[in-house]
């Protein structure tokens, strides 16, 4: 095909020639072709500036003089429903997450983002597990405490026990597991007058949530928070707020375990008789 001749007006009764055609119009037109093996085909010689679409991607591209390039840079490269339109070193796809995620940036990818799970931001809880315990001497809680959390919440609700005098109380578990039956310091503090302060001395062997008692309307309830317990080099702290709908009242304690471990889980026990209760367990964000 002749090189293109640029652009011409064409007067009544010009002759068209076959050159004309060839170096005027075929360089002043958009050319469609169903793909591109058949523009390869027709035009086996294009010249720099001409322009054609192709049917079967819906592209339409000019010849720079040595390759055809989409105007506008490239065709789309989506795909699916949800896919994002990104940049790497050329236009690319950035495939649609899962439901629940978010677009976050990440410098180790092509794109410099990619979709990951939302993290818990600022002060924010992230639910872990709920549990039921009927009637049991203790209840172990394992693989709730993990490395992705400094700090846990967990809320004991509706607790009460099978002895009128019950205390409900708390151990850590660690790797096996086994349970850490001792070292924990701290002070309890129980806002009825009628019952003393107590110091929770070295090698105490639990740690005091609340009193309990022995029937539904009487049920009890707690919160306490605790951090480190997925830290092998620091001692778990932390603190706790019980009540007992009786005439015991509310108590508060602050603690601390002397020896530092990757704690895993907890063990729920009490002073006599058995507990029946809901736990639930909530990971604090990193900050």
């Amino acid at each position: 095909m002749a090189a293109g001749q640029g652009y011409i007006e064409f007067a009544t009764g010009d002759v068209l020639t076959a050159a004309a055609a060839n170096g005027y119009l075929a360089s002043q037109v958009v050319m469609v072709f169903a793909d591109a093996a058949a523009r390869t085909a027709a035009i086996t010689s294009p010249q720099e500036g001409m322009i054609s679409y192709l049917k079967d991607t819906n592209a339409t591209q000019y010849y720079s003089g040595s390759a055809w390039v989409s105007i506008g840079g490239s065709s789309s490269p989506l795909t699916t429903k949800g896919d994002l339109y990104t940049y790497s070193t050329t236009d690319a796809r950035l495939a649609v997450g899962t439901n629940g995620q978010v677009l976050t940036a990440d410098s180790t990818t092509a794109t410099g983002l990619k979709w990951a799970t939302a993290a818990g931001g600022g002060s924010g809880l992230t639910f872990i597990t709920r549990s039921t315990i009927s009637n049991v001497a203790t209840a172990d809680l394992d693989n709730i405490f993990t490395s992705t959390y400094e700090t846990y919440k967990i809320v004991i609700e509706t607790a009460f026990g099978a002895n009128t005098s019950d205390d409900l109380a708390v151990q850590l578990r660690y790797a096996g597991p086994a349970t850490q039956s001792a070292d924990y310091y701290g002070r309890v503090a129980n806002l009825n007058a009628a019952y003393s302060n107590n110091d929770i001395t070295a090698a105490s062997s639990a740690i005091l949530i609340s009193n309990i008692r022995n029937s539904a309307d009487q049920a009890s309830s707690a919160t306490f928070v605790i951090n480190n317990v997925g830290n092998g080099s620091r001692n778990p702290m932390g603190y706790t707020i019980g009540w007992s709908a009786n005439d015991l009242g509310p108590n508060v304690s602050s603690f601390y375990q002397a020896t530092a471990r990757v704690y895993t889980g907890l063990r729920f026990l009490t002073s006599a008789g058995n507990l029946t209760a809901n736990i639930s367990v909530y990971g604090l964000a990193k900050s």
